[in-house]
């Protein structure tokens, strides 16, 4: 799956909200009807049904309306665009995504926490012990977001989606508490940034 970061020189997103948007995007492309039962849900299947990967590319200037015109859904959150297009063979990526910079997407934070959404909303927390560019750690949340969609508990799952998928990027808690509260934890496979089986990422759902 490629997802498409904005990321203009003269105000660039902050990493934890390129991170949130990221998840967001992806969980919303795989609850929108063209990928449950409509014209990508073929890809999706396929795509689930063996290796998941995740590339997140930077976008600028006018390569980002560009991109708004392939088929995809594009999330705003706390100042970030990410968008998430439906998963397709490397040798099938249009070329105007393939145009788009895979390495060098690394953004500075912001000085303080956000504050995390309404409840209920699922919570991601990035390994602080690994170092990761802005772009690997999009996609791992973003891989976080898709396996508590697919394996979290069912009467969570329903709240979660009934309130319409929220991410919070969790900062500045003790990793190890983290870890003890975690329903799905991303282990890397080591093709980019980290070796392979680091824990990368882990989510859960905070519910009412």
């Amino acid at each position: 799956m490629q997802l498409a970061v904005r990321a203009e020189r003269a105000a660039p997103p902050a990493h934890s909200a390129v991170c949130a948007a990221a998840a967001m995007a992806v969980v919303r492309l795989l609850t929108d009807p063209r990928s449950t039962d409509g014209e990508w849900s073929e890809a999706v299947g396929r795509w689930e049904s063996g290796r998941i990967r995740k590339v997140a590319r930077r976008a600028r200037g006018v390569r980002w309306p560009a991109a708004q015109e392939i088929p995809g859904v594009t999330v705003d959150h706390g100042g970030a665009q990410v968008r998430a297009f439906p998963p397709a063979p490397v040798t099938e990526v249009p070329p105007e995504l393939a145009r788009l910079q895979v390495a060098g997407l690394d953004l500075d934070d912001d000085e303080e926490p956000k504050p995390p959404p309404a409840r209920p909303y699922a919570a991601i927390a990035l390994n602080p012990h690994v170092t990761m560019s802005t772009g690997k750690a999009a996609a791992q949340a973003g891989h976080a977001a898709h396996l508590l969609l697919r394996q979290s508990g069912a009467a969570a799952r329903e709240d979660w989606l009934g309130a319409g998928l929220a991410v919070h990027l969790v900062r500045g808690v003790p990793w190890e508490e983290c870890v003890g509260q975690a329903a799905v934890a991303v282990r890397d496979a080591g093709y980019t940034e980290v070796p392979p089986g680091t824990m990368t990422a882990i989510a859960w759902i905070v519910s009412h």
